[in-house]
């Protein structure tokens, strides 16, 4: 099977990367910006009838889209986002492979939910930020399309390779300074939400079952079970052999709402209702958050 990956160089991307090259049946080809792809080519720039030419010459029978980016203002997140999907729609209509398209959604295109429940993938999407809309976008080209595609819509992927950037590398990288300089005390806000997180390995492996699949449409990737933000931050420091206390900031947003500050637009509360993975991918998660935050504090631990 000949597999062409676009954004193998991300956070998801190196994961599904590897996941790929362990199956001996799968030919891969990498895309993307980096001098590390195989070839490179910028989807939010570059013209579609270009790709639609290298998709002839390649002739994947599958497409893999992990590209993207997570922060930026609205118009990098179009760019990046929703350009660069298009892009890809459009080239693969042009082309004569007739392959079948991965995309890598987010859960953040669902928006808030009430605390307690799971989002299924019937669920109204209402993102509450301009990255979940950007996703969203994304989503709604894919499925109008008119190819075989299939969107998998990711809740929030932690473990090797967790960006400094995201929720909980922010909270690793703070608590490798606390050790380093002796902090008696960690003060981490954001702590009160909820979230449904799934290792970055397990997502790999659901990209890889749906490549084989004949499943369409949407479909949840996560544990199917929230955790609060702040038992994470204690179990990594735990991880950690961090002493000192951690204890979370009172803050108030401007709005003076009950929103903590926590980027994905999605509220308090977040958890999938993962039985449409189960039951048309045949995936369920296999990493425990134990075996994540170890690696994710293994990482951290390691950076100068």
């Amino acid at each position: 099977m000949r597999v062409l990956l676009l954004g193998a160089d991300g956070f998801l991307g190196r994961h599904v990367a590897e996941r790929l090259l362990a199956d001996p049946a799968v030919q891969l080809t990498a895309l993307g910006r980096s001098d590390d792809a195989d070839v490179r080519f910028d989807l939010s720039s570059g013209a579609p009838g270009v790709l639609a030419r290298f998709l002839d010459a390649v002739h994947p029978g599958v497409v893999v889209n992990c590209a993207g980016t997570t922060r930026g203002a609205a118009r990098e997140l179009t760019r990046q986002n929703i350009v660069a999907v298009a892009t890809v729609c459009e080239a693969m209509r042009r082309s004569s492979i007739g392959a079948r398209l991965v995309q890598v959604g987010c859960g953040s295109e669902y928006g808030p939910s009430p605390v307690g429940s799971s989002t299924g993938e019937d669920a109204p999407p209402r993102p509450g930020g301009p990255y979940g809309v950007s996703k969203l976008a994304a989503t709604e080209l894919v499925l109008g399309s008119g190819l075989d595609a299939v969107v998998l819509r990711v809740f929030s992927p932690v473990g090797p390779g967790t960006p400094t950037g995201a929720p909980l590398g922010r909270v690793a990288e703070a608590l490798r300074r606390a050790m380093q300089n002796g902090d008696p005390e960690l003060r981490l806000g954001g702590l009160a939400v909820q979230r449904d997180f799934v290792d970055a390995r397990d997502v790999a492996r659901a990209v890889h079952a749906a490549s084989l699949s004949a499943a369409q449409g949407v479909v949840n990737i996560g544990s199917g079970r929230a955790v609060r933000m702040r038992d994470m931050a204690s179990a990594l420091a735990h991880v950690a052999g961090y002493e000192g206390a951690v204890r979370e900031l009172e803050e108030v947003p401007p709005s003076g709402g009950m929103m903590p500050p926590y980027p994905d637009g999605c509220g308090l509360w977040q958890q999938a209702d993962v039985r449409t993975a189960r039951d048309r991918l045949g995936w369920r998660p296999r990493i425990g958050l134990e075996e994540s935050l170890a690696d994710v504090w293994m990482e951290a631990a390691c950076r100068v």
